[in-house]
Protein backbone atom coordinates (compact mmCIF):
# COMPACT_ATOMS: atom_id res chain seq x y z
CA UNK A 1 0.00 0.00 0.00
CA UNK A 2 1.86 3.47 -1.00
CA UNK A 3 2.38 6.21 1.57
CA UNK A 4 2.27 9.90 1.94
CA UNK A 5 1.70 11.54 -1.40
CA UNK A 6 1.27 8.25 -3.27
CA UNK A 7 -1.70 7.58 -0.65
CA UNK A 8 -3.80 11.08 -1.10
CA UNK A 9 -3.83 9.77 -5.11
CA UNK A 10 -5.03 6.46 -4.53
CA UNK A 11 -7.91 8.11 -1.85
CA UNK A 12 -8.71 10.80 -4.68
CA UNK A 13 -8.75 7.63 -7.43
CA UNK A 14 -11.81 5.68 -5.06
CA UNK A 15 -13.70 8.95 -4.63
CA UNK A 16 -13.55 9.33 -8.15
CA UNK A 17 -14.44 6.24 -8.69
CA UNK A 18 -17.61 6.30 -6.17
CA UNK A 19 -19.47 9.30 -7.99
CA UNK A 20 -18.95 7.37 -11.22
CA UNK A 21 -20.70 4.37 -9.52
CA UNK A 22 -22.84 6.43 -8.39
CA UNK A 23 -23.93 7.83 -11.81
CA UNK A 24 -23.60 4.64 -13.38
CA UNK A 25 -26.22 3.53 -10.82
CA UNK A 26 -28.99 6.01 -11.63
CA UNK A 27 -28.71 5.27 -15.68
CA UNK A 28 -30.73 1.84 -13.80
CA UNK A 29 -34.14 1.30 -15.99
CA UNK A 30 -34.92 -0.74 -13.04
CA UNK A 31 -34.00 -1.14 -9.17
CA UNK A 32 -32.48 -4.90 -8.51
CA UNK A 33 -32.97 -6.28 -5.25
CA UNK A 34 -31.08 -5.15 -2.22
CA UNK A 35 -28.69 -7.99 -1.64
CA UNK A 36 -27.43 -7.15 -5.16
CA UNK A 37 -26.09 -3.94 -4.07
CA UNK A 38 -25.43 -4.96 -0.52
CA UNK A 39 -22.95 -7.77 -2.71
CA UNK A 40 -21.26 -4.86 -4.03
CA UNK A 41 -20.58 -3.23 -1.19
CA UNK A 42 -19.26 -5.54 0.31
CA UNK A 43 -17.08 -7.31 -2.47
CA UNK A 44 -15.94 -3.07 -2.81
CA UNK A 45 -14.54 -3.41 0.44
CA UNK A 46 -13.17 -7.05 0.33
CA UNK A 47 -11.16 -5.87 -2.86
CA UNK A 48 -9.62 -2.94 -0.98
CA UNK A 49 -8.51 -5.06 1.97
CA UNK A 50 -6.81 -7.41 -0.30
CA UNK A 51 -5.30 -4.74 -2.22
CA UNK A 52 -3.93 -3.28 0.93
CA UNK A 53 -2.31 -6.98 2.17
CA UNK A 54 -0.57 -7.18 -1.20
CA UNK A 55 0.56 -3.79 -0.96
CA UNK A 56 0.12 -3.33 -4.37
CA UNK A 57 2.60 -0.99 -6.46
CA UNK A 58 0.74 2.60 -7.02
CA UNK A 59 0.66 2.54 -10.47
CA UNK A 60 -0.86 -0.80 -10.03
CA UNK A 61 -3.43 0.06 -7.26
CA UNK A 62 -4.39 3.27 -9.12
CA UNK A 63 -7.02 2.12 -11.55
CA UNK A 64 -8.26 -1.03 -9.09
CA UNK A 65 -8.78 2.16 -6.80
CA UNK A 66 -10.92 3.98 -9.42
CA UNK A 67 -12.93 0.35 -10.15
CA UNK A 68 -12.95 -0.90 -6.09
CA UNK A 69 -14.76 3.11 -5.50
CA UNK A 70 -17.29 3.02 -8.48
CA UNK A 71 -17.83 -0.68 -7.52
CA UNK A 72 -19.06 0.84 -3.94
CA UNK A 73 -20.50 4.17 -5.23
CA UNK A 74 -22.85 2.17 -7.31
CA UNK A 75 -23.91 -0.23 -4.08
CA UNK A 76 -24.69 2.19 -1.55
CA UNK A 77 -26.46 4.55 -4.06
CA UNK A 78 -28.73 1.61 -4.99
CA UNK A 79 -29.01 0.39 -1.19
CA UNK A 80 -30.31 3.79 -0.30
CA UNK A 81 -32.74 4.01 -3.60
CA UNK A 82 -34.36 0.52 -2.39
CA UNK A 83 -35.05 1.96 1.31
CA UNK A 84 -36.56 4.92 -0.12
CA UNK A 85 -38.51 2.66 -2.80
CA UNK A 86 -39.19 0.68 -0.29
CA UNK A 87 -41.15 3.53 1.83
CA UNK A 88 -42.76 4.70 -1.15
CA UNK A 89 -47.06 5.45 -0.44
CA UNK A 90 -49.05 2.06 -1.61
CA UNK A 91 -51.11 2.93 -4.66
CA UNK A 92 -53.96 0.67 -2.71
CA UNK A 93 -54.12 3.85 0.06
CA UNK A 94 -54.31 6.67 -2.77
CA UNK A 95 -57.63 8.31 -2.10
CA UNK A 96 -58.29 6.56 0.80
CA UNK A 97 -59.17 7.75 4.43
CA UNK A 98 -56.15 7.42 6.56
CA UNK A 99 -55.47 8.21 10.12
CA UNK A 100 -52.51 9.00 11.46
CA UNK A 101 -50.40 10.19 14.76
CA UNK A 102 -47.50 12.27 14.14
CA UNK A 103 -45.50 15.61 14.93
CA UNK A 104 -45.06 18.69 12.58
CA UNK A 105 -41.61 18.43 11.90
CA UNK A 106 -41.43 22.03 10.08
CA UNK A 107 -42.59 25.54 9.85
CA UNK A 108 -45.97 25.91 8.62
CA UNK A 109 -46.58 27.73 5.65
CA UNK A 110 -49.72 29.81 6.21
CA UNK A 111 -51.83 30.99 2.37
CA UNK A 112 -55.08 32.72 2.33
CA UNK A 113 -57.18 29.82 3.82
CA UNK A 114 -55.40 27.51 3.84
CA UNK A 115 -51.87 26.06 5.72
CA UNK A 116 -49.76 23.60 4.93
CA UNK A 117 -46.76 21.67 6.64
CA UNK A 118 -44.54 18.71 6.75
CA UNK A 119 -45.74 15.68 9.32
CA UNK A 120 -43.16 13.11 10.62
CA UNK A 121 -45.90 10.26 10.89
CA UNK A 122 -45.45 7.79 13.92
CA UNK A 123 -48.61 5.88 13.43
CA UNK A 124 -51.19 4.86 10.95
CA UNK A 125 -54.25 3.16 10.33
CA UNK A 126 -53.91 1.15 8.01
CA UNK A 127 -50.04 0.93 8.18
CA UNK A 128 -47.93 1.34 5.48
CA UNK A 129 -47.81 4.98 5.41
CA UNK A 130 -44.56 6.48 4.50
CA UNK A 131 -42.74 8.16 7.53
CA UNK A 132 -42.27 11.95 6.17
CA UNK A 133 -45.63 13.25 4.37
CA UNK A 134 -46.57 17.32 3.14
CA UNK A 135 -50.35 17.88 4.28
CA UNK A 136 -52.64 20.89 3.60
CA UNK A 137 -55.40 22.50 5.49
CA UNK A 138 -57.79 23.72 4.34
CA UNK A 139 -60.57 25.88 5.59
CA UNK A 140 -64.08 25.29 5.25
CA UNK A 141 -65.32 26.66 1.83
CA UNK A 142 -61.80 27.84 0.98
CA UNK A 143 -61.64 25.17 -2.50
CA UNK A 144 -62.84 26.28 -5.97
CA UNK A 145 -66.05 24.67 -5.00
CA UNK A 146 -66.17 26.22 -1.98
CA UNK A 147 -69.26 29.35 -0.84
CA UNK A 148 -68.50 32.66 -1.74
CA UNK A 149 -67.57 35.07 1.52
CA UNK A 150 -65.10 34.81 4.28
CA UNK A 151 -63.89 31.32 5.38
CA UNK A 152 -63.01 29.45 8.81
CA UNK A 153 -59.45 29.55 9.02
CA UNK A 154 -57.93 25.89 9.68
CA UNK A 155 -56.63 24.39 13.04
CA UNK A 156 -53.22 26.33 14.60
CA UNK A 157 -51.18 24.03 13.36
CA UNK A 158 -47.39 24.68 15.18
CA UNK A 159 -44.19 23.25 14.85
CA UNK A 160 -42.89 20.45 17.31
CA UNK A 161 -46.57 19.81 17.99
CA UNK A 162 -48.78 15.93 17.59
CA UNK A 163 -51.83 15.71 15.87
CA UNK A 164 -54.39 12.77 15.53
CA UNK A 165 -56.07 13.40 12.04
CA UNK A 166 -57.71 11.67 9.38
CA UNK A 167 -56.53 12.35 6.27
CA UNK A 168 -55.73 11.25 2.14
CA UNK A 169 -52.89 10.72 0.57
CA UNK A 170 -51.52 10.57 -2.73
CA UNK A 171 -47.24 9.85 -4.37
CA UNK A 172 -45.63 12.69 -4.90
CA UNK A 173 -46.24 14.70 -8.26
CA UNK A 174 -46.01 18.05 -9.54
CA UNK A 175 -45.56 20.31 -12.88
CA UNK A 176 -42.45 20.43 -14.86
CA UNK A 177 -41.90 23.33 -17.47
CA UNK A 178 -38.77 23.89 -18.98
CA UNK A 179 -36.45 25.39 -17.14
CA UNK A 180 -38.96 25.73 -14.55
CA UNK A 181 -39.57 24.20 -11.18
CA UNK A 182 -39.16 21.16 -10.36
CA UNK A 183 -41.50 20.55 -7.47
CA UNK A 184 -41.33 16.78 -7.49
CA UNK A 185 -37.81 16.78 -6.94
CA UNK A 186 -38.12 19.32 -4.51
CA UNK A 187 -40.19 16.88 -2.51
CA UNK A 188 -37.90 14.06 -3.03
CA UNK A 189 -34.54 16.15 -1.65
CA UNK A 190 -36.70 16.76 1.18
CA UNK A 191 -37.40 12.82 1.74
CA UNK A 192 -41.40 13.44 1.32
CA UNK A 193 -43.08 10.75 -0.01
CA UNK A 194 -46.80 11.30 -0.17
CA UNK A 195 -48.96 14.55 -0.23
CA UNK A 196 -52.48 15.08 1.05
CA UNK A 197 -54.80 17.08 2.71
CA UNK A 198 -56.65 17.05 6.17
CA UNK A 199 -60.72 16.25 6.58
CA UNK A 200 -62.12 17.95 7.95
CA UNK A 201 -65.86 17.26 6.71
CA UNK A 202 -68.66 16.16 8.86
CA UNK A 203 -68.52 12.48 9.08
CA UNK A 204 -65.18 13.01 9.77
CA UNK A 205 -62.81 12.86 13.27
CA UNK A 206 -61.81 16.10 14.10
CA UNK A 207 -58.40 16.93 13.69
CA UNK A 208 -56.98 16.37 17.66
CA UNK A 209 -53.52 18.44 18.99
CA UNK A 210 -52.29 15.13 21.02
CA UNK A 211 -49.53 17.11 22.78
CA UNK A 212 -47.10 19.84 22.46
CA UNK A 213 -43.46 18.03 22.17
CA UNK A 214 -39.88 19.65 22.12
CA UNK A 215 -38.72 17.91 19.18
CA UNK A 216 -37.29 20.28 15.94
CA UNK A 217 -36.15 23.27 17.55
CA UNK A 218 -35.27 25.03 14.91
CA UNK A 219 -38.52 25.23 13.34
CA UNK A 220 -40.47 26.68 16.58
CA UNK A 221 -37.90 29.28 16.91
CA UNK A 222 -38.20 30.29 12.84
CA UNK A 223 -41.87 29.87 13.35
CA UNK A 224 -41.93 32.07 16.71
CA UNK A 225 -39.61 34.97 14.68
CA UNK A 226 -41.42 34.63 11.75
CA UNK A 227 -45.40 35.17 13.52
CA UNK A 228 -43.44 38.03 15.49
CA UNK A 229 -41.98 39.50 12.04
CA UNK A 230 -45.97 39.40 10.99
CA UNK A 231 -47.68 40.73 13.75
CA UNK A 232 -45.58 43.64 14.44
CA UNK A 233 -45.16 44.94 10.97
CA UNK A 234 -48.43 46.43 9.51
CA UNK A 235 -47.87 46.50 6.12
CA UNK A 236 -47.75 42.61 4.70
CA UNK A 237 -45.89 43.34 1.85
CA UNK A 238 -42.72 44.61 3.57
CA UNK A 239 -43.68 42.00 6.21
CA UNK A 240 -43.33 39.16 4.04
CA UNK A 241 -39.95 40.40 3.07
CA UNK A 242 -38.53 40.84 6.16
CA UNK A 243 -40.13 37.55 7.10
CA UNK A 244 -38.31 35.90 3.86
CA UNK A 245 -35.10 37.51 4.77
CA UNK A 246 -34.88 36.42 8.35
CA UNK A 247 -36.46 32.91 8.78
CA UNK A 248 -36.81 31.94 4.82
CA UNK A 249 -40.27 31.50 4.92
CA UNK A 250 -41.02 30.14 1.82
CA UNK A 251 -44.82 31.19 1.60
CA UNK A 252 -43.15 35.04 1.96
CA UNK A 253 -40.56 34.38 -0.33
CA UNK A 254 -43.57 33.64 -2.94
CA UNK A 255 -45.58 36.73 -1.80
CA UNK A 256 -41.93 38.47 -2.54
CA UNK A 257 -41.65 37.19 -5.91
CA UNK A 258 -45.25 38.17 -6.75
CA UNK A 259 -44.58 41.91 -5.72
CA UNK A 260 -41.68 41.53 -7.67
CA UNK A 261 -43.32 40.65 -10.22
CA UNK A 262 -45.93 43.42 -10.14
CA UNK A 263 -43.08 45.93 -9.33
CA UNK A 264 -41.44 44.79 -13.02
CA UNK A 265 -44.76 45.75 -14.95
CA UNK A 266 -44.27 49.42 -14.29
CA UNK A 267 -40.93 49.40 -16.65
CA UNK A 268 -41.12 50.81 -20.27
CA UNK A 269 -41.42 48.07 -22.63
CA UNK A 270 -38.80 49.20 -24.26
CA UNK A 271 -36.68 49.47 -21.03
CA UNK A 272 -33.61 47.34 -22.04
CA UNK A 273 -33.69 45.14 -19.35
CA UNK A 274 -37.06 43.56 -20.85
CA UNK A 275 -34.78 42.28 -24.02
CA UNK A 276 -34.47 39.10 -22.41
CA UNK A 277 -37.62 38.18 -21.91
CA UNK A 278 -39.41 37.48 -25.60
CA UNK A 279 -41.46 34.93 -25.27
CA UNK A 280 -40.01 31.29 -26.31
CA UNK A 281 -41.38 28.57 -28.76
CA UNK A 282 -41.29 25.36 -26.91
CA UNK A 283 -42.45 23.25 -29.62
Amino acid sequence: MPGGKARGLVVFAAMAGSVLGVVLQLQQSALWNWAAYAGLVAGALAGWFVQHALRSPVRGFLPMALLLGAIGGAGLAGLRATAYADGALSPALEGQDVQVVGVVAQMPQRGEGMVRFTFEVESAEPPNVPRRISLGWYAEGSGPWGRAGAVDAPGPVHAGERWRMTVRLRAPHGNLNPHGFDQELRLWEQGVQATGYVRTGARDPRPERVAVTWTHPVERLREAVRDAVLERVTDPRPAGVIAALVTGDQNAIDSLIKLSSQLSMLHSPTDKSWAGLQPRNWA
